[in-house]
């Protein structure tokens, strides 16, 4: 049931429900459209003639990069435009995979989360969120000049205040070992099981290029601690017939 003052748990399970299937997230769907503008008009789609071919290309993605991307190596050096580039990093994707991953995960887990918190509170959450996953980052890999972009950190701290506030929201998952069968489980075995792959990974990382775990579980941390400090005592959804729609791939 929904623990909570206000209407009835099955009122309020349709009222998330809906949230994540009849477009009542709107700063959730609009982060995924500004993010896959941003890819588009970028050099890095390739899409944009502007930015010419080959070599030409290649030098205008690089310098995208250090432009709006986060350094470590310059992030604390007392720059304003340093201490900006972990918000303008959330809105930079390096690849078309890494966006439809991203994109993927926030519209799976965003529009409930969303809804629980409301517009403006959620926009400040993805934002602060994101913002210090980047920054816990940088600060644990300072001597590397290798650029970190990418909404991951942000859409980790929603799976983390979204495993606290529906732990039992059912989620459709595709897992590589079991062949990639799509399977239905509640979202705290999920998100559980993600945060765990993400720590692992995490441990074994260096400050190269690649996947940025340590900006995974400083998020994912950060988004649950949120929740739990601010919702504690409030409604939380342990109903499993509130779900989310969408796929998963931990």
């Amino acid at each position: 049931m929904i623990i909570g003052r206000g209407a009835g748990w099955r009122e309020r399970a349709r009222e998330f429900g809906a949230a994540a299937s009849a477009g009542g997230a709107p700063v959730t769907y609009g982060l995924i459209a500004l993010c896959s503008a941003v890819f588009l008009i970028s050099p890095l789609s390739g899409f944009n003639p502007v930015y010419g071919t080959a070599d030409a290309l290649l030098a205008a993605q690089a310098g995208y990069f250090e432009r709006w991307g986060v350094i470590p190596s310059e992030l604390l050096d007392g720059s304003a435009h340093a201490a900006l580039t972990p918000l303008t990093a959330l809105f930079v994707h390096g690849s078309w995979l890494h966006l439809l991953g991203n994109m993927l995960f926030l519209y799976v887990f965003g529009a409930m989360a969303e809804e629980r918190m409301g517009r403006a509170e959620f926009t400040f959450f993805y934002l602060c969120c994101g913002y210090l996953a980047l920054v816990v980052y940088a600060v644990a890999h300072s001597g590397s000049d290798q650029t970190l972009v990418g909404a991951s950190g942000a859409i980790s701290a929603v799976l983390g205040a979204f495993l606290y506030l529906f732990p039992r929201a059912r989620v459709t998952s595709l897992f590589p070992f079991l062949f990639f069968l799509p399977l239905r489980f509640p979202a705290w075995i999920v998100l559980v099981f993600w945060f765990a792959l993400q720590w692992l990974a995490a441990q074994g990382a260096g400050s190269g290029p690649g996947v940025a775990y340590l900006a995974h579980v400083a998020g994912f941390a950060a988004g649950f601690l949120y929740a739990w400090g601010r919702y504690r005592g409030g409604a939380r959804v342990k109903s499993p017939a509130t779900a989310t729609e969408g796929e998963s791939q931990p």
